[in-house]
């Protein structure tokens, strides 16, 4: 049966919100397929030539994205972004200290883009997840990561152990946040190189996750609740890995 035109295709994911959308057009390194419109929307943009645009109301775009998203006027087609490479993303100056998030089958994608959103805010080097447990790009990815997805680097590794030991040799200190930890996170962060390891909901940290960190953390968090959502926690760990960086300036 012919896919319908109304459903995007997993190899083609369509975004929609102004910021997702606009980050998209302004990535050098993100190829449009095609853009539905108002022209109200699309207006302050300079569209390539080359892509092709259907201008609709709003109302029609709204068969162009799920459950009638909020797509604030404009939908667009693309590829997803080129792979990248660990070794790449790991090759940089000794100097450049930004954090490494590093997530363990984190499968939900607005977690995921909440987690790349905070990646953009508190400048991380970068997130890395096992290709097979983690969110592909899509358009609530996307809209959650606020155009974060186009500017964070996102690398996806097969084998998530054989990557922290990579992360290792390249100098990092691997912390792996988890609740039973007795070390609160401030207490292990170091002056060096940090990559701070994250679980999924509910189940966390797996065991061969926390075997491939050099040391355990936990949030200081009130006994009022058990814990926090993993993008609230990325965040988290994130300002207390700037502050750290900026106190050593």
């Amino acid at each position: 049966m012919a896919r319908s035109r109304n459903k995007a295709s997993p190899s083609h994911p369509r975004f929609w919100g102004r910021h997702a959308v606009e980050a998209a057009l302004n990535n050098p390194e993100r190829h449009i397929r095609r853009i539905w419109a108002t022209r109200e929307a699309l207006a302050p943009y300079d569209i390539d030539k080359s892509i092709p645009v259907t201008f609709s109301d709003v109302t029609d775009l709204g068969r162009f994205v799920p459950n009638d998203a909020p797509h604030q006027g404009i939908v667009i087609e693309v590829d997803p972004l080129p792979d990248i490479w660990l070794a790449d993303l790991l090759d940089l100056p000794e100097t450049d200290k930004r954090p490494l998030l590093v997530l363990d089958q984190v499968t939900d994608p607005h977690n995921v883009g909440a987690i790349l959103r905070s990646a953009a805010a508190f400048d991380a080097l970068g997130i890395i997840t096992q290709d097979r447990h983690a969110p592909p790009e899509s358009g609530a990815l996307a809209r959650a990561a606020s155009g974060a997805l186009e500017v964070v680097p996102w690398v996806r590794v097969t084998n998530l152990a054989r990557a922290l030991d990579e992360i290792a040799e390249a100098g990092y200190w691997r912390i792996g946040l988890t609740g039973h930890s007795e070390a609160t996170l401030s207490q292990t962060l170091g002056s060096g190189k940090t990559a701070l390891v994250l679980g999924a909901e509910g189940e966390g940290l797996r065991q061969n996750t926390e075997a491939h960190c050099d040391e355990l953390a936990k949030l200081p968090i009130s006994s009022k609740i058990e814990s926090l959502n993993v993008s609230n926690a990325a965040a988290v760990a994130l300002y207390a890995a700037a502050e750290k960086l900026n106190s050593q300036d």
